[in-house]
């Protein structure tokens, strides 16, 4: 049986990988964490559970801890679990380059998933992107990401469109800082052959839609990934968390969890 434990269970993503944790075969959900300062705390979550503000508060320790909050709350678990041997399963976004570093070194004493997108079928467009990449090197085919994603959205481009980027920039040999574009305004020139545009709309209740396009004069290729609820991320970080579960400290990805 594996404890988990839910860090911001009380926002949308956390309400639902809770629930699915409770319906799921092996698995126990031990833990439900929001901030410290959450008039939250202390009061009930459901028949068994109340709100807590950290690992330590749970009765039954954890084996693992889901976290879909923000970089900064992150960051405090990160700490926690460290301190309390618990695994990690983070599809948080947003993190700066020392942050990522922070992850990183958490990783070398506990296993952590770390991933922009715990869907399941994002993670195989993250695979056949790098894949037809690789293919159209030097082939004369410029690539651009195209995202989109709700009103609420607080970070562009997504965790999803740059980690796109990076794969596609690793395939083709390519420095992503040195050849990425954030939108165009103005009089930008001609687009540069080795250019990785990256864009990115915020409109309506939109779950999350990814398009990689890879175009040259006469034909174009368009991948596309569209998340029509949230439950797939749900679902991913909750395969990722069965997962980890007695896994050895590393830091792993959902590739790693799907074995691509």
């Amino acid at each position: 049986m594996v404890k988990v434990a839910v860090n911001g269970a009380n926002g949308r993503m956390g309400r639902l990988i809770s629930s699915l944790v409770k319906s799921e075969d092996g698995m126990e959900l031990v833990g439900v964490l929001e901030k410290p300062d959450s008039p939250l705390i202390g009061k009930p979550f459901d028949e068994k559970l109340s709100f807590v503000s950290s690992l330590s508060e749970v009765d039954k320790k954890p084996d693992v801890v889901i976290d879909f909050t923000v970089p900064p709350a992150t960051l405090g678990l990160l700490k926690e679990a460290e301190k309390n041997n618990v695994a990690l399963v983070i599809g948080t976004t947003g993190f700066k380059p020392e942050e990522v570093k922070e992850i990183e070194r958490i990783a070398r004493n506990v296993p952590v998933v770390f991933s922009p997108n715990m869907s399941l079928g994002v993670n195989i467009l993250f695979k056949i992107v790098g894949e037809v990449a690789r293919v159209l090197k030097d082939k004369g085919y410029d690539i651009e990401i195209f995202e989109i994603h709700h009103r609420f959205k607080k970070d562009a481009p997504s965790g999803t469109a740059m980690r796109l980027a990076e794969v596609i920039a690793e395939a083709v040999g390519r420095n992503l800082e040195d050849v990425a574009v954030y939108g165009r305004k103005g009089f930008v020139g001609e687009r540069k052959p080795e250019e990785i545009g990256i864009l990115a709309a915020r409109m309506g209740d939109v779950v999350g839609d990814h398009t990689v396009f890879f175009a040259t004069p006469g034909e174009r290729i368009e991948l596309t990934h569209r998340a029509t609820s949230r439950e797939t991320f749900a679902k991913g970080a909750v395969v990722a968390a069965k997962w980890v579960f007695g896994r050895p400290a590393g830091l792993y990805t959902m590739f790693d969890v799907l074995g691509i």
